[in-house]
């Protein structure tokens, strides 16, 4: 097998994609036969957020030959067609990630500074924040990364070595015994389908949606006290109980001007409270709601001039994505911030395992929440001067991609997690619930260790509301990926690299994130490369310990961590 250096394949990648919804098809890999198309790569990877993109270029750059299919016409899944910038650790800068999401992160830096004008003073800050949102320490624009994550595939759409094909979702699945065989798609412009033949496949959907058309046993919601034994975890298991899905939309603000539009249902959506427990602070929409940490009412400022909140939590400059002080006077006009807030957040209902049609109804009701949210900025929300609303605030289509100004996707914060062969728990990773894993001398201080890590992360526990339940925030530790948590309990060739894997409801609330989720998916790519190259099963590299080590020195020659620096 042939494979670039690192460092090199990492360098590569200067070429532009255009979004159409099928391309980089060779002769060689592609048959037809009674009007269905079929295809055939060594591995596919179904889904393009950034654990898709993780696993196929770790793939690609040792030299495999791939398909990556996405449902939607951008890849980059939470980071772009979400629209939610990066939830990251305050060690991302230097360590805690792998090599290659770091260097993806220099290139969105590295594409504001060739191609916009910056001020000298951010073309000359390593740390640059397009957006200087204050949740993460680069907040930059969904298009903005589409472009850099194509760039980094180009090449190998070039050289024939990538297939990747656009709005493509999975509908079917042929299995024998314990191993996929193949997996259909339908193509969601045209409804034309399209089979794909293969050696392995990484499920890197959004939703984990191969889990249930391969028979791959998962689960979902939230485990019982008794199952997990977890200090958070609530009595009974309630398979329902779900994290709600936000449909993001970004703001602009033009001081002086009137985008004032009442949209339907706003009636509705300006009288609703939460049905949950404990009781929410009140009406959605409103600038008080449930501080995650203590559930109590916690007042929050809004005002997207940047004027002072009076001390309040400003939520315009939460997830800024352009900041037009940044750049050049007059080059914008105002602001832009993504709107991801708890006053969006969707709690009508859930989109895993529901008809088509149920998923597009919550989808188009969760859009129509995020236009009474605009309305009521624009009109309700209360100002430091006395007065109510920001007429002048107006949704940026252009920049989300779309006709109606909303992401191409709702937001996910939970999936269907495989069975797997090891489950990550509370006791794990929990701050307090290291205090009390019994029989320990644990002080609150070091998550479990893991002697089969495959990669390492941070964030604290962040459960938003269910359909039923409020807010779950508490503390974790730096943790581990184990490699137990990426195989499924019976099937051989398919593997997750999204919020698939095997945590719990509770755990799955610090390994969602962005960084962690690109992590799962070049790990589980190293993986098939690794046992490809030693002729075993994937498994077998975690059951035998001498395979483990080695293959945990060739992930650390690929740039990836499996333990935290002190």
């Amino acid at each position: 097998m042939q494979r670039r250096g690192f460092i090199q394949s990492l360098a590569i990648g200067a070429g532009v994609i255009t979004t159409n919804s099928l391309y980089g098809i060779s002769p060689e890999n592609s048959l037809e036969f009674s009007g269905i198309q079929k295809l055939s790569a060594p591995v596919l990877v179904a889904g393009g957020g950034l654990g898709g993109v993780a696993a196929a270029l770790a793939l690609l750059r040792n030299g495999e030959k791939v398909i990556l299919t996405e449902e939607t016409d951008w890849i980059g899944g939470q980071l772009t067609s979400q629209a939610v910038p990066p939830d990251e650790h305050s060690w991302i800068e230097t360590h805690g990630a792998p090599v290659s999401y770091r260097v993806f992160r220099d290139r969105v830096r590295a594409f504001y500074k060739e191609n916009y004008p910056l001020v000298e003073t951010q073309l000359n800050n390593p740390f640059l924040n397009p957006g200087n949102g204050s949740v993460s320490r680069l907040c930059h624009e969904p298009k903005v990364a589409v472009s850099v994550l194509e760039r980094m595939l180009y090449p190998y759409v070039s050289s024939g070595q990538l297939t990747l094909l656009l709005n493509h979702k999975p509908i079917s699945s042929e299995v024998s015994g314990n191993s996929v065989r193949t997996v259909t798609f339908r193509n969601v412009l045209t409804t034309k389908t399209l089979q794909i033949d293969s050696s392995f496949f990484i499920d890197a959907t959004e939703l984990g949606d191969l889990l249930p058309l391969t028979g791959t046993e998962y689960v979902k919601g939230t485990e019982s006290k008794q199952e997990t034994g977890e200090l958070h975890a609530p009595e009974f298991a309630d398979p329902q109980n779900q994290q709600a899905f936000t449909t993001c939309f970004v703001l602009e603000h033009l001081e002086g001007e009137d985008f004032v539009q009442k949209p339907k249902n706003y009636n509705f959506w300006a009288n609703y409270t939460p049905a949950i427990q404990p009781a929410w602070s009140g009406k959605l929409l409103d600038l008080t709601y449930s501080y995650p940490k203590t559930l109590k009412p916690k007042r929050l400022g809004f005002d997207p001039t940047g004027n002072d909140t009076s001390g309040l939590l400003n939520l315009w400059n939460y997830r800024k994505l352009i900041d037009r002080n940044n750049f050049k006077p007059g080059f914008y006009k105002g602001d832009i911030s993504l709107i991801n807030w708890p006053q969006n957040d969707y709690m009508l209902g859930n989109l895993i395992d529901v008809s088509e049609k149920a998923f597009k109804s919550h989808v188009e009701s969760s859009k129509d929440l995020g236009r009474a949210l605009l309305y009521w900025l624009q009109t309700e929300a209360p100002r430091t001067d006395g007065k109510k609303g920001w007429p002048g605030l107006r949704l940026r289509p252009d920049i989300m991609g779309t006709e109606d100004g909303f992401a191409k996707y709702p937001y996910i914060r939970e999936s269907r997690r495989i069975k797997a062969e090891f489950t990550v728990t509370e006791l794990h990773v929990g701050k307090d619930n290291r205090v009390k894993v019994a029989g320990s001398n644990e002080d609150g201080t070091v998550a479990a260790y893991f002697k089969d890590s495959v990669g390492v992360g941070y964030y604290h526990i962040d459960l938003h509301p269910t359909t039923k339940v409020n807010y779950i925030d508490f503390s974790s530790l730096r943790f581990q990926i184990p490699l137990g948590a990426l195989l499924p309990i019976r099937m051989d060739n398919i593997f997750p690299a999204n919020k698939n894997i095997g945590t719990t409801h509770i755990t799955n609330g610090c390994y969602r994130l962005h960084p962690v989720e690109w992590s799962i998916g070049e790990a589980v790519a190293l993986l098939i490369v690794f046992a490809k190259d030693k002729r075993v099963s994937p498994k077998e590299v975690r059951k035998n310990e001498n395979l483990l080590k080695e293959f945990q020195k060739f992930l650390h020659d690929q740039g990836v961590e499996t333990e935290w620096k002190d």
